[in-house]
């Protein structure tokens, strides 16, 4: 089953169940959906999607901060369950140690090649990316490598 079918699933489920905060969350994604497969006039893959569900959770995440700064916990308690009812959706997220492995090996072929400073980071994270997305918080694979660099 692809992705768009288990979401769509999901729909009808939580419309069976009444579970209107999960249903509006998952209509959200089902709409992004939609408006990204007229606009650019094609069928969302499932790394589409998964691209998508990412995008969606980072706004929350930053909805969140926002919401702490202003001191509005009901608003941040709305966005941490949405974040809840898009995280399965994405692939298995890696360990710790795996993210450093691949964040090692992109390093020392980058290093290989010559480069330094914020040249070294643009190349890192060119070749960390496609190994991680949608598997890692890529904000903070991005801190990491940027650690690791001495930046």
């Amino acid at each position: 089953m692809s992705l768009k079918e288990t979401i769509t699933q999901d729909m009808k489920t939580a419309m069976k169940a009444g579970d209107s905060a999960r249903l509006g969350t998952i209509r959200m994604l089902l709409a992004a959906m939609k408006q990204r497969e007229v606009d650019e006039r094609i069928t969302l893959s499932d790394a589409d999607i998964v691209a998508l569900v990412e995008k969606a959770i980072k706004q929350r995440r930053e909805a969140i901060a926002q919401f702490t700064a202003g001191a509005r916990a009901d608003l941040v308690a709305k966005e941490t369950a949405e974040i809840a009812v898009l995280t399965p959706y994405l692939p298995a997220q890696m360990s710790e140690a795996e993210i450093d492995t691949v964040i090692a090996a992109a390093i020392a072929d980058v290093a290989a090649s010559g480069a330094s400073g914020n040249a070294a980071m643009g190349k890192v994270m060119a070749i960390v990316k496609p190994k991680l997305a949608g598997r890692a918080d890529m904000s903070a694979v991005s801190a990491r490598v940027k650690a690791r660099l001495g930046g």
